[in-house]
């Protein structure tokens, strides 16, 4: 796990890079990689990576990197983990490569070298690469298939520029920092900001599942080798009773077979334990990958929440004890959050109304000496666990006769928004359910939105606001998800939810908020590996039984107690923080944020748009 960084200037200029620059975006990463940092620049001074290093594979010096090629022709900086590496180094050592160390950097080398950019097909694992083919002149960046590790490029038609933050981009002081409307927009939408899209229009991202090839030439159009609706659009429309013997089996084979490949390091990998159903299957999996004992086992709790049902920390020890595990619960203080909050918005690269709960769960992990640690993130994405898995097709069905009334939906949009300031009971989102519910493209805005459409007016510009809208079309931008679209309403949902809140926030907030403490998080679940293999079988359940089915698929099943709790997840008492810290009261300034039926997200989207 590592910050990676370049400059590539692929037009004919005045002269070599600046490596000042290069050394600015590289070093802007410090904590992503405090192991070490390592530059390379071509001989004709056209072509440089930067790369700071944690070390979780091979903690030699070997292994550093940017790494060259026994034979010089290609070069690479990587971002990331390869699980599958020893296969595929057993595989290149069959037929005749001669690899040097033990890292999976260098199998990529090697393995570029047999396939080209088709080696992504290969590989297994979260990873953001740079690579230099010097025989063909030209840089290849990929990005794994569900875009866990990020990369980002800006691109003045003369010079391309990357790294793994945006901010390490604006740190080397070339990138234009004008505001991108189409960003900011889907900002105040979804909570976070949507790929390709970033704060910056100068800068873009290496979408998920993508790679992109730069010559001489320029950049070319991005090519796209996975799609996270594929495997869904290959489900049943029609839901089996009950799972198959043949399925349960296959279900459980491909989870530890997913938890095998993650727990691959010469570092200790630990675990974030909460009190539900995901991360206690993870432990128990951990358990019979060969890990019976000395797994750390890390779970917050907050004073606000003792001795009510959000107190994750009482069930997370019973289910520690139930496995084994050494168990650590730290609590998180209103005093500290205070004190955070300042480095919380310094490491947040782009704006995100979550991270804090991964945050000061990646801090209480650094603080135990873990380098590395396991997550639940992914299982809901995966087998359904979001109320959005029915609310969705019921809203599709419900509200399509709205749709072939004319004007019907905008008249009661209007009448609703109309009495939202004097019935305060009404819910924001209200006015926009008949007009977007009966879509699932509409329907997902609806449940995932922060904020509507025709309410952003409020919050931004509006000539900022109307081209914002018209560049993101947000609509047709959830619908791109859906391509290949799956057949059966919750294979719709599950490509829905992983293709834009798992991809857009999940993902994205948990590499910074834990790399900000130099802590690198795996997550089993979000695997493709594992999702082409059982994407399907889920998919075809009734409602719930995923959550058994994993449940039940380590040897020592998760507790009844566990299994029968309700979900509440890695919560925090950000909502009652906000109310009471002067330094985070922007919101108070805009009439509808003081409602009192105001979602606290609301008020924190527009407080982190302002900081």
């Amino acid at each position: 796990m590592c910050g990676i960084a370049g400059i590539y200037a692929y037009r004919d200029t005045p002269g070599p890079l600046d490596l000042t620059e290069l050394r600015a975006m590289r070093d802007h990463m410090a904590v992503r990689g405090p192991d070490g940092c390592g530059e390379w620049v071509s001989a004709d001074g056209r072509i440089g990576f930067g790369h700071r290093r944690l070390a979780i594979i091979d903690l030699s010096e070997q292994a550093a990197q940017p790494m060259v090629s026994a034979d010089g022709a290609a070069v690479i900086a990587f971002n990331g983990e390869i699980y599958n590496y020893k296969a595929l180094r057993a595989g290149l050592e069959a037929k005749g490569g001669a690899l040097h160390t033990q890292s999976d950097t260098e199998v990529l080398l090697h393995l570029y070298a047999l396939k080209g950019a088709a080696m992504v097909h290969d590989l297994r694992g979260m990873f953001a690469v740079a690579l230099w083919d010097a025989a063909r002149g030209g840089l290849l960046l990929a990005r794994d298939p569900y875009g866990i590790k990020p990369l980002y490029y800006a691109d003045d038609g003369r010079t391309l520029r990357f790294a793994s933050q945006v901010k390490a981009l604006v740190a080397g002081g070339r990138i234009g920092l004008d505001p991108d409307p189409a960003g900011w927009a889907g900002f105040f939408l979804f909570g976070s900001v949507p790929e390709p899209y970033t704060v910056h229009s100068a800068v873009r991202a290496v979408e998920a599942g993508t790679t992109l090839w730069i010559d001489r030439c320029g950049p070319a159009r991005p090519t796209r080798y996975f799609a996270v609706s594929r495997p869904f659009a290959a489900a049943p429309k029609k839901l089996a009773p009950t799972p198959t013997v043949d399925a349960r089996e296959r279900i459980r084979t491909a989870l530890l077979d997913s938890v095998r490949h993650h727990l691959v390091a010469d570092v200790p990998v630990g675990i974030f334990l909460s009190s539900g159903i995901d991360s206690a299957t993870l432990l128990g999996l951990m358990r019979d990958a060969g890990q019976k004992r000395d797994v750390e086992a890390i779970t917050l709790r907050y004073d606000e929440f003792h001795r009510r049902r959000d107190d994750e920390a009482p069930l997370a020890a019973f289910t520690a004890r139930h496995y084994g595990a050494r168990h650590t619960i730290r609590t998180v203080t209103r005093e500290e959050f205070r004190v955070d909050l300042p480095k919380i918005f310094a490491a947040m690269d782009q704006p995100t109304i979550d991270g804090i709960n991964t945050w000061f769960v990646a801090k209480a992990a650094r603080e135990r000496g873990l380098k590395a640690a396991l997550s639940g993130l992914g299982g809901d994405e995966l087998v359904g666990g979001y109320p959005s898995f029915s609310d969705i097709p019921r809203w599709v069905r419900l509200t399509r006769l709205g749709s072939f009334v004319p004007f019907l939906s905008a008249a009661v949009r209007h009448a609703i928004a109309a009495l939202n300031g004097v019935v305060p009971l009404i819910h924001p989102k209200a006015a926009g359910f008949l007009q977007y519910a009966g879509s699932y493209s509409g329907a997902y805005l609806l449940r995932r939105g922060v904020f509507m459409p025709w309410e952003l007016a409020g919050l931004m510009d509006r000539d900022f606001m109307r081209e914002g809208l018209r560049r993101l079309d947000p609509i047709k931008h959830i619908a791109a998800v859906l391509k290949p679209e799956p057949k059966a309403a919750w294979s719709k949902v599950a490509a829905l939810e992983a293709g834009l809140y798992l991809r857009n926030q999940l993902l994205r907030d948990t590499d910074w908020a834990s790399m900000a403490h130099s802590l690198e998080v795996r997550v089993p679940f979000v695997d493709a590996t594992l999702l082409q293999t059982v994407g399907s079988d889920f998919a075809g359940l009734p409602a719930g039984t995923g959550k058994q089915l994993i449940a039940n698929s380590p040897s020592i099943a998760v507790p009844p107690e566990v299994q029968n709790r309700a979900k509440t997840g890695f919560a925090t008492p950000i909502a009652q923080w906000l109310q009471d810290d002067e330094r985070v009261r922007a919101w108070r300034e805009v009439p509808r944020l003081r409602s009192a039926n105001c979602p606290w997200a609301r008020r924190w989207a527009y407080q982190i748009a302002r900081a």
